[in-house]
């Protein structure tokens, strides 16, 4: 069985390489690996990290790319790289563009889809944007299904997916940060490495790690979350980092934190030090996916930037709290964080709804046995 993993984005990369090497090392599958570089220079980092050398690379990102670029750059793309790799089954994770396009150009082939980290749903089509159209979309065109969670599998019969093509996994990100923890703690070399990618600890001070990259905060949304951080940095009692996006409207809205004493603003991480960031952390504050579902298991509480979330089981796990972007409620539950010991130590021993890092091994189970 031939499979093909397809991808383009530094979150994509590193939640399919636990799938990658899985399917490295299991006997009877030839594993293929494709990249549209719909991003390309966080993709690079993880494709370093991982030891992954794809077999194409599309190279598509461009200068002020917008999603109509995106889309069908990667499907014709595709449509050219497919013929080539002769494919049985593509594999695509999540709801970026490249997902829905590579899904949409597999089903053109007439090649099976595997979707990693199945549905997922806000039931809200701006929010996130263009994601949410991007999962329902590729759920359409998928044979086989791997919902992270239970209520995730839920939302996929409710629209009609039959129970024989679902395998609930847990999520493969898990796989993935567990992966990062044990090179961390194993090899004192790229630990160093990771560590002096960072700023210098600061022991009087308590750590809050920011990152921020949805579409549906770029209209004001990003711009309120730095007016609550200056409030946050202005106690003297806790140091902000903020890995600061490549996209121009997050740079743009981070700008106006420049300069103060209790903030670093830096450049987008390597994963490797970015967990070891996450690890530092006292709590993080996020509108990512992906963070969301990690920190927990670092034992990190998080306080997410947006009004919805596609992934509730964190929530009602108690790991996670959505506050939007409202800064006087952000730093009300910053604050509350950090100044209430039994608050903060109810969030950061909550249960870990996304798996037990095992997922990719349920995944290429499922594929292999048809």
């Amino acid at each position: 069985m031939r499979v093909l993993t397809v991808f383009g984005t530094r979150p994509e990369a590193i939640k399919l390489a636990p799938v990658i090497r899985r399917l490295r090392e299991t006997p009877g599958l030839t594993p293929l690996v494709c990249v549209t570089a719909q991003h390309r220079q966080m993709l690079d980092q993880v494709l370093d990290l991982f030891a992954i050398r794809p077999d194409r690379d599309l190279d598509i990102m461009r200068h002020a790319q917008g999603l109509t670029w995106i889309t069908t750059a990667a499907l014709q793309g595709l449509a050219e790289a497919l013929p080539e790799l002769r494919p049985d089954v593509v594999l695509v994770q999540g709801d970026t563009t490249t997902t829905f396009a590579a899904a949409l150009a597999a089903f053109y082939a007439g090649v099976k889809v595997g979707h990693v980290e199945a549905g997922l749903r806000t039931g809200d089509l701006s929010a996130p944007w263009p994601e949410e159209m991007n999962r329902r979309l590729a759920t359409r065109l998928a044979h086989w299904h791997f919902p992270p969670t239970a209520e995730a599998r839920a939302n996929l019969l409710a629209e009609g997916v039959a129970d024989a093509a679902i395998t609930v996994t847990g999520n493969t990100v898990i796989d993935a940060l567990f992966d990062a923890v044990a090179i961390l703690d194993a090899d004192p070399a790229r630990a160093g490495a990771a560590a002096a990618a960072l700023p210098p600890p600061d022991p009087a001070r308590r750590l809050i790690l920011v990152t921020g990259h949805r579409r549906e905060n770029f209209s004001g949304g990003l711009a309120r979350v730095a007016t609550a951080l200056r409030r946050l940095a202005d106690r003297g009692d806790v140091r902000i980092v903020y890995p600061v996006h490549l996209n121009p409207a997050v740079r743009e809205a981070a700008a106006p934190l420049a300069g103060h004493p209790a903030i670093d603003l830096i450049e987008p991480l390597d994963y490797l030090p970015f967990v070891a960031l996450m690890r530092r952390a006292h709590l993080i504050i996020t509108d990512s996916g992906g963070v969301q579902e990690e920190a927990p298991s670092l034992g990190k509480p998080v306080l997410v930037t947006r009004e919805t979330t596609e992934r509730p089981e964190a929530v009602a796990a108690g790991t996670v709290e959505l506050v939007g972007t409202d800064p006087d409620l952000l730093v009300a539950r910053a604050a509350r964080l950090l100044d209430d010991p039994a608050a903060w130590r109810q969030m950061s021993i909550a249960h870990n709804p996304y798996g037990d890092g095992q997922a990719a091994a349920r995944i290429v189970k499922a594929l292999t046995d048809g």
